[in-house]
């Protein structure tokens, strides 16, 4: 009979002994099948001692999971029993801190709840946790923490490890907690190793780089490997996350599903093996982890379909650990499951990642190109999160327009992903369109107002399960001639314009609500003109720049426009941008996009330039040439681009006398491509080509000017109209 003290001492153990009397195999019930066994099991079982049951099966082959690690007050520990296979890896030496098997993460928890127990005598049981290996991999227990029986004794804590159900709960969890392809990889690599020494998964290029995966042919698959683990330094050759596997590689993979009915896991059960089925040295040193034994357990990723079709490889992950080790059959079937409940999760992050590169596609098509001779744009773009959908509704466009002129378009559409990305890109290329089809800023924001209000109809949006109402743009047109802005703002923020003397303000614009707003305003966008002289700088921006919680939204504008002031003129432009965007935008995770548009305007030389007013009179067409002939002249112009341009400014002038009303206005600027003819009336009519019979006497004037032109348009004007032309110097 045990004294007292003994038996008081191992009560907690054997508490938790019969609580799990399913895993713990009792003397007896499994009968030793060699002189090893026999030996062990004789050895003593208490949770002091090196008890052989602690690497003992039962009749089925149930694996011993049950450890004991017992504390002093001290939280140090004075004895163990860690020696199943379960817990290989874990140091636990007399005398070390518990704490130490934690990650560093889950120290003050773990901490807290030892001590309540030390102090309050009750017990924590079944809490999930998680152990930290010595070569830097984690084991998932199930940890109970007892008290026992003499308190001067300290306390007991009893580990589950290999809880199979509880550990694929535990890794489907962990796995589905990202929409990036590469770390939900990892998850399911890291959480893999409860079976083996190393894990790899190997995806199929096209759920890497997020393209739409098809079924493949056989002798076909393309892997790339996506994740391995644990971190440490791997042999010369082998193969890397981000590597593409070689094509005779894949034929150990391709084992595990080119068959005829359903994909099953494949097991190579050494290393003599895998080298006769791969046939070169070269593919096992890129395979194989090391030169040591190994076997290796192939997975199939696979993802079933709903509407009966054959179902879809995503890939493959690989399990290696030591031949001494083999698997069993109800370990293959752990791993088909952990791996089948986490196929959806694979594919979701590359349905992210597809729609992340198409999104990421149309904004970098919407990115301002380089300015030209007047005008020098720089532009930055930070979405909210590298991952969620990668791009938001922000939208920033710079681009040319008839007569000189600049367009700076900056927007942001509510929300964020596909959606969000589909209104803007529809928004942006709308608000070009217009733009350079000659409609004033407010005129385009009239027809965005009715975009955006039909993108919201019952039909189009609402049932999508997304809205754009409340987007916001704001317009900005430069002429280099006038060196004048045109501004026009739906419900955005003010822009920053910084004068050649360093002076800077925001611009006074009225305020309007956003677009889809109007149908209950039925206010007019209102349109306003500001001096830019050469040198100036405008900044425009979304909410996200200049937002905070913490301050007012009139004060965070007031940072960016000291910012923008303390840019030099010989500054460049990019870096400065990015210097402002740095300065102002909140460290750590974006509440919302950032965008910034900087604008440096240089306008055209005053030498490179002429206007003339005329009286809408027969003569007029005449006093035109001759005052654009002397000019021409003066500007040293090829003999027949200035005929060109003389016999273009006659036609256009005469349409202008005999179909519209008032004086006539010609204006000559000379550009590095070319030289650009405007002539304005009064009028509201469209010129328009026509075709004409052989024998028509009128009607030719546009077609002139079409074939002398590289393009020639109208654009509206507040007192009327003005038809435009490019002539190739």
């Amino acid at each position: 009979m045990d004294s007292p003290s003994s038996s008081q001492s191992s009560a907690p153990f054997d508490l938790v002994s019969r609580a799990l009397g399913d895993y713990i195999p009792q003397r007896g019930t499994a009968g030793p099948t060699g002189p090893g066994e026999a030996d062990d099991a004789s050895r003593d079982d208490r949770p002091g001692g090196r008890g052989g049951n602690a690497g003992r099966a039962t009749r089925g082959g149930q694996e011993q999971i049950l450890g004991a690690v017992n504390l002093d007050q001290d939280l140090r520990i004075t004895r163990c029993n860690l020696n199943a296979p379960a817990f290989r890896g874990l140091s636990a030496a007399p005398g070390a801190p518990f704490v130490d098997l934690l990650p560093p993460g889950d120290v003050p928890t773990v901490t807290r709840r030892l001590r309540q127990v030390a102090e309050t005598r009750e017990a924590h049981v079944a809490r999930v946790q998680r152990l930290r290996r010595e070569d830097g991999s984690e084991l998932v227990v199930s940890m109970s923490i007892l008290p026992a029986a003499d308190p001067q004794e300290g306390l007991t804590v009893s580990l589950i490890a290999m809880a199979k159900r509880l550990h694929l709960y535990a890794s489907e969890t962990a796995i589905g907690t990202s929409l990036d392809v590469g770390e939900t990889a990892r998850s399911l690599a890291q959480s893999l190793l409860a079976w083996g020494d190393v894990a790899a998964v190997d995806l199929d290029y096209a759920v890497w780089t997020g393209e739409a995966v098809t079924e493949q042919a056989q002798g076909r698959i393309r892997l790339r490997r996506a994740a391995l683990v644990p971190d440490r330094a791997w042999p010369e050759g082998y193969l890397m996350p981000g590597d593409n596997l070689p094509g005779q590689a894949s034929r150990l993979l391709a084992l595990a599903v080119e068959r005829d009915d359903v994909a099953q896991a494949v097991v190579i059960p050494d290393r003599r093996t895998i080298e006769r089925a791969l046939g070169d040295p070269r593919l096992v040193r890129a395979l194989v982890p090391g030169d040591r034994p190994a076997s290796v357990a192939c997975i199939p990723l696979v993802l079933e379909s709903l509407d009966g079709e054959a179902p879809v490889v995503l890939g493959v992950a690989e399990v290696w650990r030591r031949p001494d080790r083999p698997f069993h059959d109800s370990e293959l079937l752990d791993l088909q499951e952990l791996v089948a409940r986490t196929a959806h999760h694979v594919d979701l992050a590359r349905q992210h990642q597809r729609e992340h590169a198409q999104v990421l596609a149309l904004q970098r098509r919407l990115l301002p190109r380089a300015g030209g001779d007047t005008i020098e744009v720089a532009s930055v773009y930070q979405p909210t999160t590298p991952d969620s959908a990668g791009v938001g509704g922000d939208w920033v466009n710079s681009f040319p327009l008839p007569g000189g002129r600049t367009a700076l378009v900056v927007g942001d559409v509510v929300g964020h992903g596909l959606g969000a990305a589909a209104a803007m890109g529809q928004l942006s290329m709308e608000a070009r369109a217009l733009l350079s089809a000659g409609l004033a800023p407010d005129e385009v924001l009239e027809h965005l107002d009715e975009t955006v209000t039909l993108l919201d109809d019952a039909d189009a949006g609402l049932v999508a399960g997304y809205s754009a109402l409340g987007s916001t743009c704001c317009i900005a047109v430069y002429d280099p001639v006038s060196h004048q802005v045109v501004v026009s703002s739906a419900g955005h923020l003010p822009p920053v314009l910084v004068l050649p003397d360093g002076t800077a303000e925001t611009l006074s614009v009225h305020p309007h609500p956003g677009l889809g707003a109007e149908f209950a305003l039925r206010e007019p966008f209102d349109v306003h003109t500001f001096d830019a002289p050469p040198g100036s700088l405008l900044a425009l921006y979304t909410d996200g720049l200049v937002e905070d919680p913490a301050i007012a939204i009139d004060e965070g504008i007031g940072r960016l426009r000291d910012a923008v002031s303390q840019i030099h003129p010989w500054d460049d432009l990019q870096r400065a941008a990015r210097r402002v965007v740095t300065g102002l935008a909140p460290q750590g995770r974006l509440r919302d996009d950032v965008t910034l548009l900087l604008a440096r305007m240089a306008g055209c030389r005053k030498r490179d330039t002429a206007a003339w007013r005329l009286p809408a009179r027969d003569d007029a067409a005449a006093r035109a040439r001759s005052l654009a002939s002397a000019l021409l002249r003066q500007w040293s112009t090829r003999d027949d681009t200035r005929d060109s341009a003389l016999l273009v400014i006659s036609e256009l002038v005469t349409n202008a006398v005999r179909f519209a009303t008032g004086p006539v206005t010609v204006r000559l600027i000379r550009a590095g491509h070319g030289l650009l003819c405007e002539v304005g009336d009064t009028g509201n009519g469209r010129p328009r080509l026509h075709r004409g019979g052989l024998l028509d006497d009128r009607g030719r004037g546009l077609h002139v000017v079409h074939k002398l032109t590289s393009r020639w348009g109208v654009r509206w004007t507040d007192t009327g109209k003005v038809v435009w032309a490019e002539v190739g110097r």
